[in-house]
């Protein structure tokens, strides 16, 4: 017993020195006396019961999915360094995978849960599970295909063009 709660306190020391990189927890932590181990701890349990009790289990595990790698995805390419960059490519291909697959998955139970946990790895640096599906499975993929999909675009952008004059001049008789 004595080890589980060492282990414990470690968490929570580790945790509390990550979250005192940010001004408003510390904030938070002097106005109302309550630890912002406790908040984020409470925070992450209610969005996990949201999530795996699928009351707003979609819009939850969309802003896991979106809203956060839509920020992150900014902040890496306004860094010199390109090895950030993987990591939130990888987004953009398992929404297009989920679009194809969502109307079969939606209907499993805890799918969004199972969704928020895949996401969680997937962004979570320890874990690095972003870069191992950019590295083993999307860049040798697009890295084969690449002259096959560029003249895909070449064309899809050469027919948008041409119709695209077509009605400028239909709409200029």
């Amino acid at each position: 017993m004595d080890n589980i709660q060492a282990k414990a306190r470690y968490y929570n020391a580790q945790l509390d020195k990550e979250l005192s990189k940010y001004p408003q927890l510390n904030q938070f932590q002097a106005a109302t006396g309550v630890p912002k181990t406790y908040l984020a701890i409470g925070a992450g349990t209610f969005m996990t019961a949201m999530i795996f009790f699928n009351f707003a289990g979609k819009l939850l595990s969309n802003v896991l999915g979106w809203v956060y790698p839509a920020y992150r995805s900014f902040k890496a390419l306004e860094t010199p360094s390109k090895d950030d960059d993987k990591q939130w490519a990888v987004y953009g291909f398992v929404s297009i995978l989920e679009s194809f697959t969502d109307v079969l998955l939606y209907w499993f139970p805890f799918y969004f849960f199972l969704k928020s946990v895949f996401l969680l790895w997937l962004m979570i640096p320890s874990f690095n599970g972003a870069a191992t599906i950019y590295l083993r499975i999307l860049r040798p993929f697009l890295v084969q295909h690449r002259g096959e999909i560029d003249s895909h675009l070449d064309s899809v952008r050469a027919k948008v063009s041409a119709v695209a004059s077509e009605l400028d001049g239909t709409a200029a008789r």
